[in-house]
């Protein structure tokens, strides 16, 4: 697959360690085609749809990010880049129409109307169709996103962190690709730190073990098990330095998913039941039941985001009851 060489397009406000954080993810993909640094979107000539095919209309696109009290800088920058990405697929004849949905479930009126300012700011000349939903209660992660699941009628749905930096080319390559594999319905995004460490977010079906040790065991217990934790996070199948696409994902991460609108309508969205943890892979088991499932290493993305043990006791809490919960549903694996 020829790539959308936008990996030296620059948002100049959303600079210092964003873009560090970008320019390490790209050491992970094959940068072969990038364009010089003074290439603006729209004027490199093999930014072509020659991967989409004759016949094949521009894609219409939803947003859906759900804050909760953000760290606005961060939201600042999630959407700054968003809004590139937008431009780049744009540019590229990837991209009709956009609508960004800011869900906010902070219960707090002020928050609610920062947030609003944020996203009109970031996304100015993006070319979006930007709505706040707000004045709910805090109904959970997977119900907010749900709130714009439904109903839209866009080709695609991104579910996406505010803590999530994509990077310029992520949505340009990812619909590229999507149209040359019809049967695929949703996608993973190759993903690393800010530091530009990868994080193995997909995943095999866990044993309660494997959550135990990924979660809250000390590092020198990990360290006893590590061809264990290996294979649960799918470092077998997956290579950060390999661009190849890797088919049949079990589990994949809520924080940016990329799914086709033939797939949620077949599942239905999120299962609101789960208020936080576990929605992303309970919604992975039953869209691998009904399509087929990838990691695109040429959909790239930066997360800041931390695991539940870093986030205090009432996020342990959470947790737990969300995996009794998914164990119920799909079936217990303890070791």
């Amino acid at each position: 697959m020829a790539r959308v060489p936008f990996e030296n397009v620059q948002d100049e406000a959303a600079t210092g360690a964003g873009d560090a954080a970008i320019d390490a993810a790209a050491r992970f993909a094959d940068d072969s085609t990038a364009a010089p640094a003074a290439l603006a979107p729209g004027h490199d000539p093999s930014c072509q749809r020659r991967d989409r095919g004759p016949f094949v209309l521009p894609a219409s696109l939803t947003v859906s990010i759900v804050t909760h009290h953000p760290d606005l800088a961060l939201l600042e920058r999630c959407l700054r880049r968003l809004a590139v990405a937008i431009g780049a697929a744009r540019e590229c004849g990837a991209l009709r129409s956009v609508a960004v949905a800011l869900i906010d479930n902070s219960e707090d009126r002020a928050v609610a109307d920062t947030v609003n300012q944020v996203g009109q700011a970031s996304l100015r000349d993006s070319g979006a169709t930007l709505t706040l939903v707000q004045g709910h209660a805090n109904i959970g992660y997977g119900a907010a996103n749900n709130l714009m699941l439904h109903g839209t009628g866009a080709d695609y749905q991104l579910v996406l962190n505010p803590d999530i930096e994509l990077a310029p080319d992520a949505i340009a390559n990812v619909i590229q690709w999507l149209d040359t594999r019809p049967e695929i319905g949703a996608v993973a995004a190759a993903i690393t730190a800010a530091d530009g460490t990868p994080l193995f977010l997909c995943r095999r079906y866990p044993a309660v073990l494997d959550l135990a040790l990924r979660g809250f065991a000390p590092h020198f217990v990990r360290s006893l098990f590590r061809r264990r934790l290996a294979r649960y996070e799918l470092r077998d199948r997956i290579d950060p330095a390999n661009a190849e696409p890797a088919l049949e994902i079990p589990l994949m991460s809520g924080a940016c998913m990329f799914v086709r609108r033939k797939a949620i309508d077949a599942t239905g969205g999120f299962d609101p039941d789960f208020f936080l943890y576990f929605e992303d892979y309970d919604w992975s088991v039953r869209l691998g039941r009904v399509t087929k499932t990838a990691y695109l290493p040429a959909m790239r993305a930066v997360h800041h985001g931390g695991g539940a043990s870093r986030k205090g006791l009432r996020h342990i809490g959470w947790f737990a009851r969300s995996a009794i919960r998914f164990y119920g549903k799909h079936g217990w694996r303890w070791l």
